[in-house]
């Protein structure tokens, strides 16, 4: 079975419940094969500092629901330290999700630039901002986008 690119990111809500409203997106991404979320913690802290995790199904019946309807097993990927390292760059009073996918879409491409002999040299991404940026740039100077 071919892998994709497996990356991770941590959504931070304010307050102390996550929004349901990520979860349907999110479900779509797995829905059409894009991504596979392979692990998902949460992160609450406290006003006063104090640091708790939780599992998915603590954290409410709209989340629960929406979590319960991405196929997919997890994988506990992240490690009790890597959500501690998250848990310390956080601001009191908010809650965390912590994701962690499989890019699926590119596990063909990936299977390819192997047979092909190649090897992945760097790998990086780029702010939205920087993009947001640069397509402004663009559409002033009638370049098509």
């Amino acid at each position: 079975m071919t892998t994709g690119p497996v990356e991770w990111v941590a959504i931070t809500f304010a307050g102390g419940v996550l929004d349901p409203a990520v979860v349907p997106p999110l479900a779509a991404l797995v829905d059409t094969g894009t991504v596979r979320v392979v692990d998902a913690a949460v992160i609450h802290k406290a006003p006063d500092g104090t640091i708790t995790g939780a599992e998915l199904d603590e954290e409410g019946p709209e989340i629960v629901a929406g979590f319960e309807a991405i196929d997919g097993e997890i994988l506990q990927v992240l490690s009790d330290d890597d959500l501690g390292r998250i848990a310390e760059s956080l601001q009191p009073d908010t809650s965390t999700l912590v994701l962690v996918w499989e890019n699926r879409w590119a596990g063909a491409f990936a299977d390819e630039v192997r047979r092909a002999g190649g090897t992945l040299l760097v790998h990086d991404r780029i702010a939205p901002e920087d993009v947001e940026k640069a397509m402004r740039a663009a559409d002033r100077d009638g370049v098509s986008t």
